[in-house]
């Protein structure tokens, strides 16, 4: 089946019958339901990739921030940890409720995911409670900038579950509040973790980048050929974008991005 793209009759007016024959092939992705972009195999096989990969991601985002509670100096952090991680959970069970009613098994679909994302984790493990905090913040927020873009291109129904597992489980403003109150007490403590805040970002967009060009159905979405004009260039912009958003975010925690 060939891309979805926009009216082949672009000499139509807007507010003329529609051609004969015209399909919902002729109606842009972002404007359809599920069942109805669905149809095209590929589209399909792009969404199940992202829902296994952000069932994934929220998987092992409930995993860290129950470690990372351990590190937590007081009962009352520990306590607010404990509660990001419960809201991750939750939203993994909504990605994998979603991806068993669209017919897809959710192990399997999350399965092409775990090395890399358990690669990452690895490499950026944080050695202290700080490190952890600055880690949840801005990790997690490349990843959703990441698929907050994705999520534009998406059929509406599809769209409206990811931006809803994107919601804020509330560790910006901890995490900005924990950090900054640590750097005005010990300012040294900055640099350390300014340095660490830039190898996160580098660690993240590689990941993101690696896991996009493994995977076809996604990578195709991206640059175009199921979704709506999306090309190299734009991609370009996109990974533009989460480097400015990374940068205001950096600065917010009191720290040089």
């Amino acid at each position: 089946m060939r891309p979805m793209t926009t009216s082949e009759h672009p000499e139509t007016p807007s507010d003329a019958p529609e051609p004969a024959g015209a399909t919902e092939e002729s109606t842009p992705v972002a404007a359809q339901t599920w069942d109805s972009a669905s149809a095209d195999p590929q589209y399909r096989a792009a969404v199940v990739d992202l829902l296994g990969a952000l069932a994934y991601g929220e998987l092992a985002a409930f995993e860290r921030l129950a470690e990372d509670a351990k590190l937590a100096p007081t009962l009352a952090d520990k306590a607010a940890l404990a509660k990001m991680a419960s809201a991750e959970f939750q939203h993994f069970e909504q990605l994998r409720d979603r991806l068993s009613a669209i017919g897809a098994e959710p192990t399997e679909a999350m399965e092409p995911f775990v090395a890399a994302l358990d690669g990452f984790h690895r490499q950026t493990a944080p050695s202290d409670w700080l490190e952890g905090l600055v880690k949840a913040y801005v990790g997690d927020s490349i990843a959703s900038d990441f698929y907050r873009e994705v999520a534009a291109r998406l059929d509406t129904d599809t769209r409206s579950l990811v931006l809803a597992v994107l919601d804020d489980t509330g560790h910006a403003s901890f995490a900005v509040e924990k950090v900054r109150a640590a750097i005005e007490s010990e300012p040294r403590v900055g640099g350390r973790l300014a340095l660490w805040g830039r190898r996160l970002m580098g660690e993240a967009l590689s990941q993101s980048q690696r896991v996009v060009a493994d995977r076809d159905a996604l990578s195709t979405m991206l640059v175009g050929g199921i979704s709506d004009g999306f090309d190299l260039a734009e991609v370009g912009r996109m990974f533009s974008r989460i480097t400015e958003a990374h940068t205001k975010r950096m600065a917010a925690l009191g720290l040089a991005a």
